[in-house]
């Protein structure tokens, strides 16, 4: 079968507030302690699949988790083992599960690529759990009119615990999560019930499971490694319909933020979740705003937040860079050290803050709920995304070339040959505030363009034909490099003015804002070739 639920992790201020409404007279406690297994190389955990045996009650339940239907939707096979035959390997330490529970089930195709029979040789017990659940019921009633109508009921779990290391039981982890799951009823309900106390309580949503937190405790890692946009989950084709297209859109935007989101808000301040986040975020906007018409569904009150979001990380992201990526090449190149660690500290807004703030993972909520509702109910789900891409997608890429033909003009009748590339980076604002008129070209012109490769990448499968594969794989690679180029040019006029600003207070800096002068020559001519490459290219709609 397969479960749809949502996790959360708890804030310690909220906690005593939330158990009030989890401990009533109808919760039920229950002590459960879990076995799970993988081989030594943890080959479960890479195809996504966690495997347990964990004592419920006064049963043993073998478990078996995989991939599901959608972001808050997983497999799940429970099978009720004989308590006897466990207790007997208990007695010789010899507990492990049975493999040949899954032949000729659904829950077989969770084992597509192995060989269950060598598998099973493989399998060892890597950690165990030791959770305290409490759990209560909350139902809504159906209307009574409705023949064979279901009440509306979902499973509230609050798990305190840990994991414990399966060879040294020294190292743990503290557990502290209340989960969602829908028992029966409408995916609605279950929804508008977690925004009810997430709103409430302040919870945070987290798509890391045991499993996944016992692997890392085995690797010695406090946190999965960041996610990047996965093209390949992409599921659209040339008979997807216009709402269909705009959820598998935000459906893989989402596949990229949720765990990197779950990673901040458990702490983690690595660059790269901070970088991939936000780069989720932006292939969001960008979907929800271009393709906005697609679905009656999509809220206008997500952008001003997601936007928000963004805004509130700009900062850290871009002098953790400096910190960890650029201020090392610099000194390896003999530079003098620029310390950027005051910068960061004295910054009120971290991470964290930005990624747990109750309006974003609100609209979390709302997105995932988004991608779960039936495009078979909109109005707009008889027509196909393919006839109105190639519009769309032809007006991106004129506004583009009408946007560098702007630029050049203003670059011609502006800058004369003795002005200097550092005098020109002083004339262009990065701040986004302002209005696109009171921008430099530069950046409307970067913006364009990334807009167009996130639009290409999401629409490109729909316009797949065998004979066209190589054009529409060349024309996504121009367009991929001259994105890059540009940005990598925009963000480095950005670095340029941080360490030309930390020179008031540390000449040290100076050695970097001249270092960035120099090196941004050759970025922008790089960024120009690549633009001309993808100007002469064929477009693939």
């Amino acid at each position: 079968m397969q479960e749809i639920e949502l996790k959360f992790l708890v804030p310690e201020s909220r906690l005593k507030g939330l158990m009030r409404q989890v401990q009533v007279k109808s919760s039920k406690l229950t002590q459960l302690a879990a076995h799970y297994y993988d081989t030594l190389d943890q080959q479960l955990a890479k195809a996504g699949i966690g495997l347990r045996i964990r004592k419920e009650g006064d049963a043993w339940v073998q478990t078996l988790k995989a991939g599901g239907d959608g972001i808050a939707a997983r497999l799940e096979h429970n099978a009720i083992l004989d308590n006897e035959q466990v207790q007997a390997m208990l007695d010789n330490n010899a507990l492990m599960p049975d493999l040949g529970i899954y032949k000729d089930t659904p829950a077989a195709a969770a084992f597509d690529g192995f060989k269950l029979k060598e598998l099973a040789k493989k399998l060892t017990q890597r950690y165990v759990t030791d959770v305290e659940r409490t759990t209560r019921f909350l139902t809504e009633k159906t209307s009574d009119a409705l023949e064979d109508s279901t009440d509306n009921c979902i499973e509230v779990a609050y798990d305190q615990g840990e994991i414990i290391h399966g060879e040294d039981d020294t190292q743990r982890e503290a557990i502290q999560e209340i989960e969602f799951e829908l028992i029966s009823g409408d995916l609605d309900f279950l929804f508008t019930t977690a925004k009810a106390w997430c709103k409430r309580y302040k919870l945070s949503l987290s798509t890391v499971t045991k499993a996944e937190r016992g692997g890392l405790l085995i690797r010695g890692q406090s946190h999965s490694q960041a996610i990047g946009a996965n093209l390949n989950e992409l599921n659209v084709s040339r008979k997807t319909s216009l709402p269909t297209f705009v959820r598998a859109a935000v459906h893989n935007c989402l596949i990229q933020i949720l765990p990197n989101s779950s990673a901040i808000v458990a702490g983690s301040t690595d660059h790269e979740h901070i970088l991939q986040f936000y780069i989720g975020i932006d292939r969001l906007l960008t979907a929800i705003t271009t393709f906005a018409s697609f679905s009656d569904e999509i809220n206008p009150d997500w952008q001003p937040i997601l936007k928000q979001t963004l805004t509130l990380l700009d900062d850290y992201r871009e002098l953790t860079y400096l910190a960890e990526h650029l201020e090392p090449q610099l000194q390896e190149l003999g530079a003098p050290a620029t310390d950027w660690t005051t910068d960061i500290d004295t910054l009120k807004i971290k991470p964290m803050d930005a990624v747990k703030a109750n309006d974003f993972q609100l609209i979390l909520l709302e997105l995932i709920a988004f991608t779960m509702s039936d495009p078979k109910l909109e109005p707009q789900n008889d027509k196909l995304a393919i006839d109105k891409l190639a519009k769309i997608l032809s007006q991106q890429y004129k506004d583009l070339l009408n946007l560098d033909k702007k630029r050049d003009d203003i670059e011609n009748s502006e800058i004369d040959d003795t002005q200097s590339l550092e005098a020109e980076i002083s004339e262009m604002k990065s701040d986004d505030s302002k209005s696109s008129d009171e921008e430099h070209p530069q950046y409307e012109l970067y913006r364009q363009l990334k807009t167009l490769r996130y639009m290409s990448e999401f629409s490109a499968p729909v316009f797949h034909k065998k004979s066209s594969k190589k054009k529409t794989k060349l024309w996504l690679k121009n367009l991929t490099k001259a994105q890059k180029a540009l940005n990598k040019y925009q963000a480095y006029t950005q670095y340029q003015q941080r360490y030309q600003l930390k020179s008031a207070s540390d000449s040290n800096a100076l050695y970097g804002a001249g270092w960035i002068i120099a090196a941004l020559e050759k970025d922008h001519q790089r960024a120009e070739k690549r633009l001309m490459k993808l100007k002469d290219g064929k477009k693939f709609w």
